[in-house]
């Protein structure tokens, strides 16, 4: 059986739906940030990043949003939540996940997390105000440019759907509406009304 490690707020949301809709058996183990659960000594010795999500398999573990997302849907080919005939499409996922994971998570890092990058307080402030400013041009390419629509891909839904499902639900706290980006928000609208989507948020919304 696989275990997801996850946290409230975080990217491991996407992680979560993905395994509810692949049809896997896994248990999904909930650490506490606000009581700095991850940083336990019990964790790292799961995920030494400190970190989530964590995907612990027979194999071993996995980390990482769009190394997990990969793994479940190459694990699980007959939900069908990656193109894994099409070579072009599979790397128009990894792109678009690349993005989403190395630029877009990290413009909405500097709104709490400026400490990875500077020590300095005037420093931090500064990112903590640009967060609208480049969430907002993300947001904007995204819906422009790299949005097929109804889902990432056009038609075809994929793991990169809940993964921009998590993503844009971080817009309202980092100071952006959604409602600027008609596309995105009809596809967190369209992701919201599906039943795995809502059974995993269900479990996420509850108290800790």
């Amino acid at each position: 059986m696989l275990t997801l490690y996850w946290a409230t707020g975080t990217c491991a949301l996407a992680s979560h739906i993905a395994l509810e809709q692949s049809g896997a058996a896994y248990e999904a183990q909930r650490l506490d940030f606000s009581k700095n659960q991850q940083r336990s000594p019990e964790y790292l010795r799961v995920n030494p990043k400190g970190r989530v999500p964590a995907l612990v398999t027979d194999r071993g573990i996995l980390s990482e949003t769009p190394a997990i997302l990969m793994y479940i849907a190459q694990s699980f080919p007959q939900a069908e939540l990656a193109p894994l005939d099409d070579p072009f499409l599979l790397a128009q996922i990894n792109a678009f996940n690349s993005y989403l994971c190395s630029t877009v998570h990290v413009a909405h890092a500097h709104k709490h997390r400026g400490h990875r990058w500077t020590d300095d307080a005037a420093a931090q402030a500064a990112m903590r105000e640009r967060v609208p400013q480049n969430m907002t041009e993300c947001f904007t390419l995204i819906e422009r440019e790299m949005f097929k629509g109804p889902w990432v891909l056009g038609e075809r839904y994929s793991i990169s759907d809940p993964y921009l499902f998590t993503v844009s639900r971080w817009l309202a706290s980092d100071g952006v509406d959604i409602a600027q980006f008609p596309n995105v928000a009809a596809h967190a609208a369209r992701m919201a009304e599906l039943q795995a989507v809502a059974k995993v948020l269900s479990v996420h919304n509850a108290p800790a």
